[in-house]
């Protein structure tokens, strides 16, 4: 990632970004997760720092096991469709301070429904070579039919007559979320690991406690306290 340290040619990353969405794997994954993995970021100190927070669960009780939070300075501006390469080396600094490596990541961010189909969830999957799902909170990218009331009822998001993604709404009266695969995950699978991961909130559980963490929210010390081995500052 050392090459993309900013200012650099806007038109080389997209290029860079578009050449490496070649690389990722979408094929069915026999993935049977131990520890799933939740990643977001949050910028603080008025945007001059990225707060980079990966939490790890338990797959099968979706139980907090330990989470890390890195924090990495900041100096690229807002870029859309850039916005990985300000988020994900600080993720991958976190990623590397992790006593257990999750076996599938869920990302707030997007997978392949991007512009140039390498969203941070793709990107970070491909840099950790890890199975990764983007859970976006709003659209980049795509088209889909209306939503109907019922809750779980997923459309298919496309772009340019193919399928890129989920469209589903996951609590009643809240926006949709955006699904779509990273790497090393099928669309399927994508759409059902995302399920798998809700516990009664419109964010699947292990993005919504990174995102509390990243953001450093008020209640980030009641978050914190769940986790069995705790929350590690990663420097």
């Amino acid at each position: 990632m050392n090459q993309w340290q900013w200012p650099f040619s806007v038109a080389e990353a997209k290029q860079w970004q578009h050449q490496q969405s070649l690389l990722l794997d979408h094929s069915p994954s026999d993935v049977k997760p131990q520890w799933i993995g939740g990643a977001d970021i949050g910028l603080i100190n008025q945007g001059k720092q990225v707060r980079a927070a990966i939490c790890v669960f338990d797959a099968q009780s979706l139980a907090p096991y330990v989470a890390v939070i890195a924090v990495c300075d900041n100096q690229m501006p807002y870029i859309p469709g850039l916005l990985a390469f300000r988020e994900v080396p600080a993720l991958v600094q976190a990623w590397r301070s992790l006593p257990v490596k999750p076996d599938l990541l869920l990302v707030d961010g997007q997978g392949i429904a991007h512009p140039r189909g390498f969203g941070n969830a793709a990107q970070l999957g491909l840099e950790l070579n890890c199975s990764s799902i983007g859970v976006a909170k709003s659209r980049l990218f795509g088209q889909h039919p209306p939503l109907t009331a019922s809750l779980l009822q997923a459309q298919p998001l496309t772009a340019q007559q193919r399928q890129i993604g989920w469209v589903i709404r996951t609590k009643a009266r809240c926006n949709p979320l955006y699904i779509s695969p990273g790497h090393r995950i099928s669309l399927e699978q994508s759409l059902y690991w995302s399920c798998y991961c809700l516990d009664g909130y419109r964010l699947p559980k292990p993005t919504r406690y990174a995102d509390i963490l990243a953001s450093a929210r008020r209640n980030q010390a009641q978050i914190s306290a769940q986790f069995v081995k705790g929350v590690i500052n990663s420097s």
